[in-house]
């Protein structure tokens, strides 16, 4: 586990437009930040830039509502368009009251609104768009580690976060929706404690930690610092993804 951490955020990141090369991108902040990759590096890339770059954002005016959405609509109070881009993006509703539709993600995370959002993206007043999460969050952290192995000469793991809020508790915080070369939990069943006792259930979901602590330096509104590095968190690479942070369904005491 880590000794110590520092979290260095890339400044001066361009605006990501789509099809821009977000790898190419993160290589060439790291460059003006005076940064070169190390082992055992971790990149943080916000949702948003990732989203932005593989063109995820969708006008409402496209978007014709079933009878299903304008039902959720009236009792959410929300707009039809968007609450069908809700249920398109969804496999289940989990909860509904007016402002906010809680929905298990086609992707296994339960939050609001399936991750649809519209703050900081340039909108038409005339054509209002939103911006969805990227189609698999795991694939485009592993395809950014790859392009970054490449262009750096060194393989950081990746987290791909975002802000979602947490049942019984107030507020958002950053968490891992996608990751490449990390194993997003570090299990400690069997290890002992201080005074010899068998840990039982502990496993810190280190992905997620460290998606919040990289969360406090990005900002949530005018920053614009959207990547961060982070260094010295020391923990274990592994194939895999973001999914086994996903509890099963049977063992979710909030459904």
């Amino acid at each position: 586990m880590a000794k110590r951490l520092e979290l260095i955020p890339l400044e001066g990141f361009p605006l990501v437009e789509p099809g821009d090369d977000l790898a190419l991108q993160i290589a060439d902040s790291l460059s003006q930040n005076g940064l070169t990759l190390c082992p055992g590096d971790v990149l943080v890339i916000a949702q948003k830039v990732v989203s932005k770059a593989e063109d995820r954002y969708v006008n409402l005016a496209d978007v014709v509502p079933g009878e299903n959405a304008l039902k959720l609509a009236a009792t959410a109070d929300k707009d039809p368009r968007q609450v069908q881009l809700v249920l398109d993006e969804s496999v289940e509703v989990v909860r509904v009251r007016p402002g906010v539709i809680v929905v298990e993600h086609r992707q296994g995370y339960v939050l609001a609104n399936a991750g649809i959002d519209k703050s900081n993206i340039e909108r038409d007043p005339e054509n209002p768009r939103v911006l969805l999460l990227p189609l698999d969050a795991d694939a485009s952290a592993n395809t950014l580690r790859s392009a970054l192995a490449e262009l750096c000469g060194t393989a950081p793991q990746v987290i791909i976060n975002d802000s979602l809020g947490r049942a019984w508790r107030n507020g958002t915080v950053g968490v891992a929706i996608g990751c490449a070369g990390i194993d997003p939990l570090h299990t400690q069943i069997g290890d002992s404690d201080l005074f010899g006792n068998v840990l039982e259930v502990t496993e810190p979901a280190v992905a997620d930690e460290l998606a919040a602590a990289a969360s406090l330096v990005m900002g949530q509104a005018s920053e614009a610092c959207p990547v961060v590095l982070a260094r010295g968190a020391s923990l274990r690479e592994a194939a895999g993804g973001s999914q086994r942070l996903i509890r099963d369904k049977a063992l979710d005491m909030f459904r």
